[in-house]
């Protein structure tokens, strides 16, 4: 009788072991907060799945889902049609949360939080903006006593949906910066030195004096950085938020594409935050059908549980058009 349940419980461990799924995944750093804490509560709640997910940036993430690498990527700025035709798999995109790109700065003596406009942002990383107390951000910052001091403009030195986002706004507000440098994963910026990762760009600035750089929202705040307001499309300084950040979706998402690639910068309405953005996994749609089932699963649970988290870490979850949406997609997934 005892071997034979020695028996059972070897068959019954061996059945886990078997059906016991290991998904690898590598992308984005920008939701890599929220996807953190999601991977740890799915595996915990699901003992046979593990996702591991390596933050190694947006053009990382592309290529190595593109070339097959790894299970799943993950990107803030869309995959254009060249890298989908080149792709070796075909992947759909799935939106998952909505986050903010914020202008930080690190300038001693102005305890204030500054107002940016989209076409000052570009001209300081264009060069054409090199001191602190330049006349255009004096404008846009009255009875505040800028100094004198060179700005040393820090930007991401890898493929970064974060640098995506940000160029794509730059490329709107900017008709210099869309003509010199456009928007993309990687530029040839024009003025500053690069750092890996938002949190390279965060450590950067908040060590160097009169720096200024862009990151995730998320990241500002966990490095309790000074981050300022930008203009948005309808002329009001903004400050990000989740609820700014909601705003720019709820305009945009009307016109949801079925391929959920879409840009929702510098968006209407007098409460829009302008550097606003989706971030996207990217799935393969023919590959290991246990891997897809897990993933697919994985999915359903965001959808379900996931995104009334989102918040807590400072994004914004999909709005409930775009959710319906994603749920008829993630279903047809094989």
């Amino acid at each position: 009788m005892k071997l034979k349940v020695i028996a059972t419980g070897i068959l019954a461990l061996a059945a886990v072991g078997a059906s016991a799924q290991n998904l690898n995944g590598a992308g984005a750093t920008f939701p890599y907060p929220i996807y953190s804490k999601w991977f740890t509560e799915y595996s915990q709640q699901h003992p046979d799945v593990k996702l591991n997910y390596q933050p190694i940036g947006s053009g990382g993430g592309i290529r190595q889902v593109s070339e097959g690498t790894v299970d799943f990527g993950a990107t803030d700025g869309p995959m254009n049609d060249q890298q989908i035709a080149d792709g070796k798999v075909k992947v759909q995109h799935i939106p998952t949360v909505l986050g903010a790109v914020v202008p930080v700065y690190n300038v001693p003596g102005v305890n204030k939080d500054l107002n940016f406009s989209g076409d000052v942002i570009a001209d300081i990383y264009l060069g054409k903006i090199s001191k602190w107390n330049d006349s255009r951000i004096a404008k846009d910052n009255p009875g505040v006593s800028l100094p004198d001091k060179p700005i040393l403009p820090i930007y991401r030195s890898e493929g970064s949906g974060t640098t995506y986002i940000f160029t794509d706004f730059l490329s709107k507000v900017s008709p210099d910066w869309n003509s010199r440098v456009g928007k993309s994963t990687s530029v040839k910026w024009q003025a500053g030195i690069g750092q890996k990762g938002n949190e390279g760009v965060a450590g950067m600035v908040r060590q160097t004096p009169y720096s200024f750089g862009y990151v995730e929202l998320i990241y500002a705040l966990q490095n309790k950085m000074a981050f300022g307001a930008v203009k948005n499309a309808a002329g009001k300084f903004v400050k990000a938020s989740t609820d700014g950040v909601t705003a720019a979706a709820a305009a945009s998402a009307k016109a949801m594409p079925a391929d959920y690639r879409v840009s929702i910068t510098n968006a209407p309405g007098a409460t829009s935050y302008p550097i606003s953005s989706f971030t996207w996994l990217l799935i393969p749609t023919h590959g290991d059908a246990a891997k897809t089932k897990t993933l697919t699963a994985f999915l359903t649970w965001m959808l379900d549980r996931g995104e009334s988290e989102a918040s807590s870490l400072s994004y914004a979850p999909l709005p409930k058009q775009v959710q319906d949406m994603v749920r008829k997609t993630v279903s047809q997934i094989k």
